[in-house]
C-alpha cells in the first residue's frame, strides 16, 4: 500500500511512495505527531536524478526490517531539495557545522521531536561499510538514547540550533580595486590542472562563473594566460564523458581528473550555463568549435528536456537500476552495429582508435565515447548516428518534469544570446519566456516550481527573482522590447523589498531564513546574480541601482576577496562596477543593426538602450555620452579604440 508521498507533486517524493517506510512530506501534521508522541524525526533530503539517493532507497528504505524500526521509533520526513531549496540549504549548513566539511545528497538528518537537529549524514549504508556505521545500527542507537536519556541529545540539539541562528558574523569590508583581476589570475594559476584543465581535484565540476571571469579578464586586459586556462578547460570538458557526444548535453560532474567518467545525471542549470559559457568563448575567439558545442547543447535541451516551451529540471543518472546504463556501450554491440551500417574493417579500426573504443573499455569494462583529438572527422556524423540508434534499444533515463523558475530562466537567457547568432533560437527563446511568465508569475506573485502540467504552490526565492530578471534583460537586449526591461526592474524592486537588508541578501525569509551565499556552489550565487542585474538597471534605467550594487559588494567584499575563485560572479560584479558599462543608444531600428554585433564587441560590459528620439548612435557611460556616429560599426570602433 502506498504511503503519503503518493499524493505529492514532486517526482522525487513519488519515487518513494511505495517504500515500506511510513514517509511524511514536510508538513505541520508530521511535526505535531512527533511532538505528541515524543519521537525523534528522521529527515531525508534528495532529488529525483541523484544516483546515491537511489542506492540508499534500494538498500535502506526498501528494507522491510529497517522500515519497521523507523516506523515504530521515528517520524520519517522526505524533502525534494529542488522543490524546497530553503530547507535543503538550512540542513546543508547543519551538516557542515556538525561534520566540518560540505555535505551532499542524499542528506540524512536526525532531529528532536521539536525539530532541532543533532546528527547529520549523507548516504548511510544498511550495514557497516566504507568505515561507516550501518543505518540499522544508527537508528537503534538513537532510539535507545532517545528513550532512555533524551536530555543530552536535546541539549546538544539546542546548542546546535543556537549556533545556527546566531546569524552571520560581523562583516568587515575590504577595499577592492582593479588589482582584483591580477589576484584572480594568480589564484586560478595556483589551482589550474595543467594536464586536463579545471581548477580542482576530482570530483570536477564545470565552474562556469570562474571560466566566464577568465574570458572577461582576457577581453579587458588581453591576458593570454586567462584565455589559455579557459580554452584548455573548455576543450577538455568537450572531449567526451562529462559531455555526451552522442545525444548532446553535459552531465553534472566528472568523478575523475580527465572529465571522462561523469556522474550521469543531466541538469538543466548545467546545460544552460555551459552553453552560455561556450558561446562566450566563441564570441571571444571566433572559433566555431565553441559555438557548435553550445548549439549542440541547446538542441539537446530543446529535443529531450522540453515540453510546452518549458524545460524540465533533470534526467536521471540511472536507468534500469544501473548508473549510466543508457550512456555506455559494450564493445561487441558497437562493432556489430558498425558492420551492419556498412563500415569496413579498416574504417572500424580508425573509428575505434579515434573514439576510445577498446575491448577492455574505459568505464567498468564498458565504453564511454570520447574524441580525444576533438577533430571533426568526415565520418563522425555517420558514426554518431549509428551510436544514437543503438541507444534507442535502451530505456531512456527518467526525466523529472518539474519546472523551476530560476533554471528555466537560465536556459531562456542562453537561447536569447544564441538567437543573436542563429535566428532559429529566437522563437524558442521568446515562446519560453512567455510560457514561463504565464505559468510562474500569477497575479503579480512569482513562484518557484511546478510540474509541467501542474499549478505552482511554492513561492519564489531570491534565485527566481534574480535569474528571471537576468533573462528578461537578455530578452530586452535581443528584442529591445521595453516591457521586458520594465518587468526586470519590477522583479528587482520586489527582491529589494523582500530580500535586501543593508547590503546583505537573503535567499529566503519564509519558514527558513537563509542568507544568500557569497560563493558559487551548484550554480552562481543568487546574491551575485541580483547584483549583476542591478548593475544593468543602473546603466539602463536609474543610477540608484548601482548604489545598491555597491552596498552589496561592500558587504560581501571580505569573503569575496578571501575566496575569489569560488565567488566568480561576485568577482565579475566588482570588475564591472570598477570598469563601468558602455551603453550604445539609438532608436530601435538603428539598434537592431547592432544586435548581431553586440556579443563580439571586445569590451565585455556593453549594453544597448533604445531611445526613439535619437537619430544616430551615441556611446555613453553611466553619467554622460561621449561619442556620436551615424553607423553602428563606427560606434563599435570607438569602443575598440578606447579599449586598446
Amino acid at each position: 500500500m502506498p504511503n503519503r508521498l503518493v499524493n505529492e507533486d514532486s517526482p522525487y517524493l513519488k519515487q518513494h511512495a511505495d517504500n515500506p517506510v511510513d514517509w511524511w512530506p514536510w508538513c505541520e501534521e508530521a511535526f505535531e505527531k512527533a511532538l505528541k508522541e515524543k519521537k525523534p524525526i528522521f529527515l531525508s533530503i534528495g532529488y529525483s536524478s541523484c544516483h546515491w539517493c537511489h542506492v540508499m532507497e534500494k538498500e535502506v528504505f526498501e528494507n522491510a526490517e529497517i522500515a519497521k524500526f523507523l516506523n515504530e521509533h521515528f517520524i520519517s520526513v522526505k524533502v525534494d531539495k529542488e522543490e524546497r531549496p530553503d530547507i535543503d540549504k538550512y540542513y546543508q549548513e547543519v551538516y557542515q557545522l556538525l561534520n566540518q566539511r560540505p555535505g551532499g545528497w542524499p542528506t540524512s538528518i536526525f532531529l528532536t521531536h521539536d525539530k532541532k537537529p543533532f546528527f547529520a549524514g549523507t548516504y548511510i549504508p544498511p550495514e557497516p561499510k566504507y568505515n561507516m556505521m550501518g543505518f540499522m545500527q544508527l537508528i537503534e542507537k538513537i532510539a535507545s538514547m532517545y528513550k532512555e536519556d533524551p536530555k543530552e541529545l536535546i541539549k546538544h540539539a539546542r546548542e546546535i540550533e543556537r549556533f545556527i541562528k546566531g546569524g552571520a558574523e560581523p562583516v568587515k569590508a575590504v577595499k577592492f580595486d582593479a588589482t582584483i583581476t591580477k589576484k584572480f589570475i594568480e589564484a586560478a594559476k595556483k589551482h589550474f590542472d595543467k594536464k586536463y584543465g579545471g581548477f580542482s581535484p576530482p570530483p570536477k565540476f564545470p565552474q562556469t562563473s570562474l571560466i566566464n571571469m577568465l574570458l572577461n579578464i582576457y577581453r579587458l586586459e588581453n591576458d593570454k594566460d586567462a584565455l589559455e586556462m579557459a580554452e584548455f578547460t573548455l576543450k577538455n570538458m568537450a572531449k567526451g564523458g562529462i559531455r555526451d557526444l552522442v545525444d548532446g548535453g553535459f552531465c553534472r560532474y566528472s568523478v575523475d581528473d580527465k572529465w571522462l567518467v561523469p556522474h550521469f545525471e543531466k541538469m538543466t542549470y548545467d546545460n544552460a550555463l555551459l552553453a552560455e559559457t561556450y558561446l562566450k568563448a566563441y564570441f571571444t575567439t571566433k572559433d566555431d568549435f565553441y559555438k557548435n558545442v553550445a548549439f549542440e547543447t541547446l538542441d539537446f535541451m530543446l529535443e529531450k528536456m522540453s515540453e510546452k516551451n518549458l524545460f524540465f529540471s533533470s534526467s536521471d543518472a540511472d536507468s534500469d537500476n544501473e548508473e549510466g546504463k543508457y550512456y555506455v556501450y559494450k564493445y561487441d554491440e558497437i562493432i556489430k552495429a558498425f558492420k551492419n551500417a556498412g563500415f569496413n574493417d579498416k574504417e572500424i579500426k580508425e573509428v575505434c582508435e579515434k573514439l576510445s573504443i577498446t575491448k577492455n573499455g574505459n568505464f567498468e569494462g564498458k565504453i564511454i565515447i570520447r574524441n580525444e583529438s576533438l577533430q571533426d572527422f568526415s565520418w563522425l556524423e555517420g558514426v554518431l548516428t549509428v551510436l544514437k540508434e543503438l541507444r534507442k534499444n535502451k530505456d531512456y533515463p527518467q526525466i523529472d518534469k518539474k519546472v523551476i523558475t530560476s533554471w528555466n530562466a537560465m536556459m531562456i537567457k542562453t537561447l536569447f544570446i544564441a538567437s543573436r547568432t542563429d535566428l532559429k533560437y529566437f522563437e524558442p527563446a521568446q515562446e519560453a519566456i512567455n510560457a514561463l511568465l504565464k505559468k510562474m508569475y500569477i497575479d503579480n506573485h512569482l513562484y518557484h516550481s511546478a510540474l509541467i502540467d501542474g499549478e505552482p504552490k511554492i513561492k519564489a526565492f531570491l534565485e527566481d527573482y534574480a535569474y528571471l530578471a537576468d533573462a528578461l534583460l537578455e530578452a530586452y537586449k535581443t528584442t529591445l522590447n521595453e516591457s521586458y526591461l520594465l518587468l526586470a526592474q519590477k522583479l528587482t524592486n520586489e527582491a529589494l523589498i523582500e530580500y535586501f537588508d543593508e547590503g546583505r541578501w537573503y535567499f529566503s525569509k519564509g519558514e527558513f531564513t537563509i542568507y544568500a551565499e557569497e560563493s558559487d556552489t551548484t550554480y552562481p550565487s543568487s546574491g551575485a546574480k541580483i547584483v549583476s542585474v542591478m548593475l544593468s538597471l543602473g546603466s539602463l534605467i536609474d543610477e540608484k541601482y548601482r548604489h545598491f550594487s555597491f552596498k552589496s559588494l561592500e558587504y560581501y567584499s571580505g569573503k569575496i576577496m578571501k575566496h575569489l575563485l569560488y565567488a566568480g560572479l561576485f568577482a565579475e560584479d566588482i570588475v564591472r562596477l570598477i570598469y563601468e558599462d558602455k551603453i550604445i543608444k539609438s532608436n530601435r531600428d538603428n539598434l537592431f543593426k547592432c544586435t548581431e554585433k553586440i556579443d563580439y564587441v571586445p569590451y565585455p560590459f556593453t549594453l544597448l538602450k533604445a531611445d526613439e528620439e535619437a537619430k544616430g548612435y551615441m556611446l555613453c557611460g553611466i553619467r554622460n555620452c561621449y561619442a556620436s556616429e551615424n553607423d553602428c560599426k563606427k560606434i563599435i570602433e570607438h569602443i575598440k579604440e578606447q579599449h586598446d
